[in-house]
Order: structure tokens, then sequence, then C-alpha cells
């Protein structure tokens, strides 16, 4: 199965960045991706953490749910979209969920997935807290697709700072997992100094291929991301990279590679805690 995740710098403005990620999927199916993972926040990365709280959507209705549900039909692709901002059960004003949505070629949605661990980051120059505009999730999520080969694939659904929990990909792995999604828009030093490792650990460790979309460069609201996105093997091989700036990073995934893979090293079945 061949998979596509899309790197962007989005901005401020909703409309150019659903723009720019239409043109990087077609991109993508043209070359004949099944699957196409758009990065963390593709829809909008605001001047301040709260600028989301005003596009926030009801699950299931809304011009960027819209927007993702014609996009995988129109391209025909799994679309794995980022995350965008959906307002919380019961409502909150000051909060949303950053949730991550999939749908089908036919423009269903299949799966929700709302980020569970949020980044708290403080160096002394620079500040985060998800907190303060986000709740939290509970709950993983996975979702299968039969590609084109008649291989089914089982994909468990992260988001960015839950890449430091290794316990979800373990439980992804039990479930019987064989891809997991990691869109992110990791900070620049943060991404620098643990991103790749932390993907290819993931990998390694459970066996599964990584899909890892990413933001990548400067953006409008003088954020730097660190980019990098990548897929990576079960053996944890970098099987394509692009470092900065938007694209479309391709690879293939063998279904037949991942089983003898986890013949020859069986440890998912050696554990004892």
């Amino acid at each position: 199965m061949k998979v596509a995740a899309i790197q962007m710098v989005s901005g401020t403005d909703v409309n150019a960045n659903l723009a720019e990620a239409r043109a990087l999927l077609a991109q993508a199916a043209a070359a004949g991706a099944e699957l196409c993972a758009l990065p963390e926040y593709f829809c909008v990365l605001g001047r301040r953490d709260a600028d989301k709280l005003a596009l926030q959507e009801p699950f299931g209705a809304g011009p960027i749910q819209d927007w993702l549900a014609a996009t995988a039909h129109e391209l025909r692709i799994w679309l794995a979209g980022g995350t965008l901002p959906l307002a919380c059960t019961p409502p909150d004003p000051a909060r949303v969920r950053n949730a991550q949505l999939v749908f089908a070629p036919s423009g269903e949605c299949v799966a929700r997935y709302d980020k569970i661990h949020l980044f708290q980051f403080d160096d002394g120059e620079r500040r985060y807290d998800e907190a303060r505009s986000l709740t939290a999730g509970d709950q993983p999520a996975t979702f299968d697709l039969p590609s084109r080969d008649g291989h089914r694939w089982r994909v468990g659904l992260s988001v960015c700072y839950d890449l430091r929990f290794p316990e979800l990909y373990r439980h992804y792995a039990n479930a019987g997992a064989d891809v997991l999604l990691v869109p992110s828009a990791f900070t620049y030093g943060t991404g620098q100094a643990h991103w790749e490792t932390l993907l290819r650990a993931r990998a390694i460790e459970n066996l599964c291929a990584v899909i890892a979309p990413a933001q990548g460069g400067r953006h409008e609201n003088g954020r730097r991301t660190w980019g990098h996105s990548m897929v990576v093997g079960a053996w944890g091989e970098v099987l394509a990279l692009q470092a900065e700036g938007a694209g479309v990073v391709l690879a293939d995934l063998d279904a037949a590679d991942l089983a003898k893979r986890r013949t020859q090293l069986p440890a998912l079945s050696h554990r004892r805690l």
C-alpha cells in the first residue's frame, strides 16, 4: 500500500491552508497513495492559541469536516485529517478538542481520536500549555483499511505529544495495529532533539509502520516547527522523509514484509509485564 505524509507550513488563513492541503493531497493521490495523512493543525496555526476557539465545529457538521469528506471522496483516498478544533460536550467556552478525523473514499467519517496528552513546555524563553485552550481526550481509536492489494490494515491514531507516551502505542499493538499515525506540529527545539528517535522507537518496539506528517517551517505567527515528516518501517528504517517546507512524503508499505519481521522477531508475544 502506498501512503503519503503531507507536510505543511500552515498559516492563519483557513481557506489558504485548505487550498494548499488540497493541492498536496491531489499530488499524493495522483502518485497512487491510498492513505494520505495531514499534519496537526493543518487547517490553521493562529497567532494565539485561543484563535482556534472561533473555528470550532460540532462533531459531524462544519466547513472543515465537509471539506475533508468531500476531498476524500473526490480523490478516492483514505484521508486522515491531521487535527481540527471540535466543540466539547458539554460546551466549554474556553476549550476545544484537538481531534483527528479519518474519512473513507466514500466520504464517510470512520474514526475520531481526541488528543489525549496535552503539551506543556517552559525553558524560560518559550512557554506552551495546551491545557489553556484544549480539553484532553481519553480514548484510543483505530480503524481498518482494506487496501487495493486485498490486505486489511489496522491503523492506530495519535497526535504529536502522544508520541512520548509508549503505553498508548503498545495498546494499539495489542489491538492488532499494523500502522501508527502521528500527525504533529513539533517545536523546532524538541523536534531536533527527539522527533526521529521517538518515531523509530515506536515503530521498533511495536513492530508497526509509522506515518508522521508534520508542520515544517516558519509560520506567520513567528513559530518555527521542526518538520521532518517521514514514514518509518516496522524495522525502524526511515522509508521516506522531507526536512522542511510543504511537500508530499511517499512510501510503500509491504504487508508481507511486516509479517516476516514479526515472525523473525516475535517480541510482542514475549512480554512478561
